[in-house]
């Protein structure tokens, strides 16, 4: 989660959005979208998912080879 708050926080910045605003464009709290910032691990899937949507990122899952699904 920590490295997904560094580039939410950078494309953030590169839009020029405020957290309010980007939490506004998102439909979520802006408590949200400080918490994907700072990395919390509690932060739920489909809010994190709305927050990327919003800056035009996505969210990719790969398991290692090493993982059973």
């Amino acid at each position: 989660m920590e490295r997904i708050g560094v580039r939410v926080r950078g494309a953030r910045a590169r839009a020029g959005l405020r957290q309010d605003e980007l939490a506004f464009a998102a439909g979520v709290s802006t408590r949200l979208v400080h918490a994907i910032e700072a990395g919390k691990p509690t932060v739920r899937i489909d809010g994190l998912v709305r927050v990327l949507s919003a800056l035009g990122l996505t969210l990719e899952a790969l398991a290692s080879p090493t993982e059973n699904a």
